[in-house]
């Protein structure tokens, strides 16, 4: 059993979000990018649809309280539907626009919502895009035109619901050059991402969080556990260095970030605090 030492970046989604740790997928480069800041949780189901996983999800995510104490705090919280929903409307994997709509809310505010038994002021959400379809290899069961419609609900809802949007569909569209005949570089299958499509998603998803969340980008983290130099340096005091600490820095003031990123970041340094002060008095150093 492995204890929750570091917070996590959780990815929802279909069979694009779980192919994604196949080398260089989103899922894949998060890992490598966040290694020892970060666990990347990839919670992908291939053929799943917004409808199928609302299930899921409310086991995935935990109920506030003494669940929440148990498990990894998740900082950001990925949701990244739409592929299957787009099915077309004789397909079992369809489900209609508003209903996608419906679900993708339910799922935002089940996580923001006070009182919501999923309630969880820490963690961030991130709506991705649904990405474009090939029609050449994937129509009529999937067609470029229905991938745009979802992707702009996915747009609306973001707005409506003031989460933060990583635009798939548009990096995807814009790489292309607006010609559906190169989308298949970027696609394995006309639905799958390749490992080009996957690094239009990584790019797009790390600039959002520059721009949105920057206390949260891998750049502005320090690893949880000290890097070894220091314990080489310092053999006498391997019990305290190698002591958890946060992975956001105890200095913030050149990092630029939301009011939200702020008061999160200095939450989590009190209580850093706290406890460091409490370890010290149990061993009678404080």
């Amino acid at each position: 059993m492995a204890a929750p030492v570091q917070d996590a970046i959780v990815l929802l989604g279909d069979s694009i979000t779980e192919f994604s740790y196949e080398p260089n997928g989103l899922a894949n480069r998060l890992a490598r990018a966040y290694v020892r800041k970060m666990d990347v949780i990839n919670r992908g189901f291939s053929g799943y649809n917004t409808d199928w996983i609302i299930p899921i999800f409310e086991q995935c995510f935990p109920m506030k309280g003494e669940q929440q104490q148990h498990v990894p705090t998740t900082r950001i919280l990925v949701i990244w539907f739409g592929a299957n929903d787009a099915t077309a409307a004789d397909s079992p994997q369809h489900v209609p626009l508003d209903r996608y709509k419906a679900n993708l809310t339910r799922m935002i505010r089940a996580v923001r919502l006070p009182d919501s038994p999923r309630h969880s002021p820490d963690t961030s959400i991130v709506l991705m895009t649904p990405p474009p379809i090939d029609d050449f290899r994937q129509a009529p069961l999937r067609t470029l035109e229905a991938s745009r419609q979802y992707a702009e609900v996915a747009r609306e809802v973001a707005r409506t619901e003031k989460v933060t949007l990583v635009d798939v569909w548009a990096g995807i569209w814009e790489r292309a050059a607006k010609d559906e005949g190169q989308l298949h570089k970027f696609l394995a299958d006309g639905l799958h991402l390749n490992e080009n499509g996957y690094k239009v998603a990584f790019e797009a998803f790390m600039s959002t969080i520059a721009e949105t969340h920057p206390l949260y980008h891998y750049d502005n983290l320090q690893t949880v556990f000290v890097e070894f130099e220091k314990l080489g340096a310092h053999p006498e005091e391997l019990r305290e260095l190698t002591k958890k600490r946060h992975a956001i820095r105890p200095s913030t003031g050149n990092v630029r970030g939301s009011s939200h990123d702020s008061a999160e970041a200095q939450a989590c340094l009190l209580l850093d605090q706290a406890m460091t002060k409490a370890r010290k008095q149990l061993t009678g150093r404080g």
